[in-house]
């Protein structure tokens, strides 16, 4: 199973950091030096504008609402920053409104709300690109809106213990993105599911690559990637390890299995790798296509009991 620099530097700075270090403003617009004691007075200080606020190490039950401009949220030391546990509109630690949104070197943990969709960032407009950071033991990390004219990028960043299916709510997962024009994720890692999808998208057009989705130490999770309504793109260089505690092994990647609302025969699934855990002998489907769409699937590395495809 493939391991990355992020995860490592994630693990070790999540050991070394504490409480927030008494620092008053630990909260620092950079563009105009002036520092802030919490994280939505540094952003509606950015307001309509554009501008980064550096975070000081430490770990900050807050949250924070942006509602325009372009706005970049960084780690001082990248995974020294936590948002631990608080949630704004019942929603996530952060909701985000604006033209664009940065997140990179942060952590986010502990989200949990009544309607059961607590996530680390929740974007309900704009452009977003997340880096080095870290989602964990919520009920989502990432969850989207719809907006059709916009982009999504992931890179360097690891989703662990998230998702569920329980409570008699609709389900929540790793990432779960609307119908937004292009969804990248690249380099990141996947793992201990606790139930839903691991990446679940509705978006138009994917660059799903060189990612790690372990799903050894899962809980009653689905699948690994779940293109809802068929998608356009790449799913490539991803390793994937399905478990035995699963909701439904049936198969690793999905198409359209809510209904086709884009044709995926521009997708192509290639140089993938597909397998059990050790000791585990089942059948399983890699690719699952719930369409007449011709998906173009390449050279995968793929564990006996599993099948190219179906259409189901």
């Amino acid at each position: 199973m493939r391991v990355f620099s992020t995860i490592l530097l994630l693990s070790a700075a999540v050991t070394a950091t504490a409480l927030a270090q008494g620092v008053a403003s630990p909260f620092t617009v950079a563009e105009s030096g002036r520092s802030y004691a919490t994280l939505n007075e540094a952003i509606r200080a950015i307001g309509d504008g554009r501008g980064t606020v550096i975070v000081a190490p430490g770990r900050y039950a807050q949250c924070a609402v942006q509602q325009g401009g372009d706005v970049t949220i960084r780690a001082q030391q990248p995974g020294s920053a936590i948002l631990d546990g608080v949630a704004c509109e019942q929603k996530a630690a952060l909701v985000l409104r604006g033209r664009a949104s940065s997140v990179d070197g942060l952590i986010f943990q502990n989200l949990r709300v009544p309607d059961g969709n607590g996530a680390g960032i929740r974007l309900e407009s704009g452009d977003l690109t997340v880096t080095n950071s870290l989602f964990r033991n919520s009920e989502q990390g990432i969850l989207t809106g719809d907006a059709p004219g916009n982009g999504i990028r992931i890179d360097r960043s690891t989703f662990r213990h998230l998702g569920r299916c329980d409570r008699d709510l609709a389900c929540a997962h790793g990432i779960y993105t609307g119908r937004y024009a292009s969804l990248a994720v690249t380099r990141s890692r996947f793992d201990q599911g606790d139930g839903g999808h691991y990446l679940k998208t509705r978006a138009r057009r994917v660059a799903i690559t060189d990612n790690s989705f372990d799903d050894s130490a899962g809980r009653l999770t689905n699948y690994m990637i779940d293109l809802s309504n068929g998608a356009s793109g790449t799913i490539s260089g991803n390793e994937m390890v399905q478990g035995k505690d699963k909701d439904n092994y049936s198969a690793f990647i999905t198409v359209a299995p809510e209904g086709r609302e884009q044709d995926s025969a521009g997708l192509t699934i290639a140089h993938n790798s597909a397998s059990f855990v050790p000791g585990l002998q089942r059948s399983s489907s890699f690719v699952a296509n719930f369409t007449d769409d011709a998906v173009r699937i390449g050279p995968n590395r793929l564990a006996t009991g599993i099948k190219v495809s179906d259409r189901r």
